[in-house]
């Protein structure tokens, strides 16, 4: 078997449960005993049905299931629950028996089916969970058992990138890729898992040098999938807003005014959706990722050609804006994410990345602690420069989080207080700043003081540093409980950091683990193989993977080069 091949099987294979703790806890609660029920809504293919397949797991429950085929044919969804011929009434004096129902895609359900719902959410006698696409026409007497009250709903939020890293874990593919699948599928599951298959079984996949990581770069696989979500854009019919779609799309953003482009066709294209002017009114972009990468993939080679010709010199100044603003914002303390289209476009169609552009963004992607993100960054800009000295020192950097000296400014003192060792950073921070007041509430041991330094770190998109705060708070707090509450808030913080490691997070996330997957962690950690550890503690080794997995997902990375570092336990850890 070939290697694509394998990479095919490997990417079809059915994938694991990801992320979405809390939504499972709350789905699992309101449906226990006592409980109503609940509604749980989102768009198509974000897992509506997964999260409840997970919920309800091992307990008895009856599953109804409405269908496009039949939301003409009266209780068409309970047919295999009832008689013949019932009446509702009769309906829902039969299926107040079951104890729990659950009602998969209940947008979809005829009326009579619909009615029935309602009437056992009123009736109260059975619990309910019921899940429903967001936006898409549903009977009334569906939406009525959310908008009436009678069910507590969950709107379902996108899975984030990280969980869609751990998601992705078994593909090994590296961070840029995680993220440009992340932004053109937004949160639907069913295509980032289309993409994922269609670019393995093509071979697109292609190794990076230095890593056991795989990227995709290049143009967008247009599977069946991809133009059923891209159909708006496709089967624009007047020539006018075709394009003004395709230069968006080799060409975003554009600067406003564009002269050469029908005002009436912009602002028709912005009420639909399908563009989007920035907050200052200043330039215009597509409003989906998406729609661009299948606009270029599907343009032509000689329109491709014709429309990206002045491409390379439009994106020169663009991407020196983006330069100046990364940097702007580093030097302001403020690293929260912003939108930054050129330089994403390019890493995506392969073109060389200036180095000074990739060092400055792997900076910024450091100090935001997403660690593999910044490596990758550098990597990007020692492509075209590969002795370049920042992209180096970033490369470095990333791989051991504190980094290196030599920016000359704010971080570097800072480094002294991340290690636990403020006193060597009294006088070197700027006074009254968020890490001078780091600084200070290490230094007098204030457990609060530091949660409160952690809260505005965090706001200011430093995750990492955020986490560390939290776990230097809990090493002071001298209550417990405030101790556990720091505690779990480093964990969270941690887990969006790709695996970083770090003096002051070493061993905080291994209480997060049950013995059994502490156990497990602590002897991969060892370096014993999946099999070896299932032979010393007489588990099976889908077990044991199975453990491993789900610590993975607790200490938020899916790298088994970083549990000896988890594993480390700091003498002067307490709590």
């Amino acid at each position: 078997m070939s290697t694509d091949e394998q990479d095919a099987k490997t990417l079809e294979l059915p994938w694991p449960f990801t992320g979405r703790d809390a939504e499972l806890e709350l789905v699992r609660g309101a449906s226990a005993v006592g409980r109503p029920g609940i509604v749980v809504t989102a768009p198509a293919g974000h897992g509506k049905t997964r999260l409840i397949t997970e919920a309800v797991r091992d307990t008895e429950h009856t599953l109804v299931t409405g269908t496009p085929e039949a939301r003409n044919l009266p209780l068409a969804a309970f047919a295999h629950l009832l008689p013949d011929s019932v009446s509702p009434h009769r309906a829902v004096r039969i299926l107040s028996g079951v104890r729990l129902l659950v009602v998969d895609d209940a947008h979809l359900l005829d009326e009579a089916s619909a009615a029935v719902v309602h009437q056992l959410a009123v009736h109260g006698r059975t619990r309910l969970v019921v899940a429903a696409v967001d936006g898409a026409p549903a009977p009334a007497a569906v939406s009525r058992l959310w908008t009436g009250e009678l069910l507590p709903r969950l709107a379902l939020e996108p899975l984030p990138c990280e969980d869609t890293a751990l998601l992705l874990a078994a593909a090994g593919l590296e961070p840029l890729t995680v993220r440009r699948l992340h932004r053109m599928c937004q949160g639907d599951l069913r295509l980032l898992r289309d993409l994922v298959a269609a670019l393995g079984q093509a071979g697109r996949l292609t190794s990076v040098p230095g890593t056991r990581e795989r990227a995709w770069r290049g143009a967008l696989p247009v599977t069946a999938a991809v133009r059923e979500r891209v159909a708006p854009v496709l089967e624009r019919a007047h020539p006018g807003e075709r394009d003004i779609l395709e230069r968006l799309a080799f060409a975003e953003p554009l600067p406003l005014p564009v002269d050469h482009f029908d005002l009436a066709v912009l602002e028709r294209l912005e009420t639909d959706g399908l563009i989007r002017v920035d907050d200052q009114g200043d330039a215009v972009t597509l409003a989906v990722p998406l729609h661009g990468a299948a606009l270029r993939a599907t343009a032509g080679r000689l329109r491709a050609r014709r429309l990206a010709s002045g491409a390379p010199a439009a994106y020169g100044p663009a991407l020196e804006a983006e330069e100046r603003l990364l940097v702007r914002r580093i030097e302001h303390l403020d690293v929260r994410a912003l939108p930054t289209p050129v330089g994403e476009w390019l890493v995506a169609e392969s073109a060389l990345l200036p180095a000074g552009y990739a060092a400055v963004r792997a900076r910024f992607a450091r100090l935001r602690g997403e660690v593999r993100d910044a490596a990758a960054w550098a990597r990007e800009g020692l492509r075209g420069a590969p002795g370049d000295a920042a992209c180096l020192t970033e490369l470095r950097s990333a791989d051991g989080e504190l980094g290196e000296a030599g920016g000359g400014d704010a971080y570097d003192p800072y480094n002294a207080v991340r290690l636990g060792e403020p006193e060597r950073a009294a006088g070197r921070l700027p006074a009254g700043s968020v890490l001078a007041r780091h600084a200070d509430a290490l230094a007098r041991g204030d457990g609060a003081g530091l949660d409160r330094v952690a809260e505005d770190l965090e706001e200011r998109g430093f995750s990492l540093f955020a986490a560390e705060a939290r776990a230097q708070a809990v090493r002071v707090h001298r209550d417990p409980r405030a101790a556990r509450v720091s505690r779990t808030r480093a964990v969270a913080l941690a887990r969006r950091c790709q695996g970083a490691r770090t003096p002051a997070l070493a061993g905080l996330v291994l209480g997060e683990l049950t013995a059994r997957q502490r156990q497990i962690v602590t002897l991969a950690a060892a370096g014993l193989s999946n099999r070896e550890i299932a032979e010393r503690l007489t588990l099976s080794v889908r077990t044991v993977g199975n453990h491993l997995y789900s610590a993975y997902s607790r200490l938020g990375t899916g790298d088994r080069g970083a549990l000896p570092w988890l594993v480390e336990l700091p003498e002067c850890e307490s709590a």
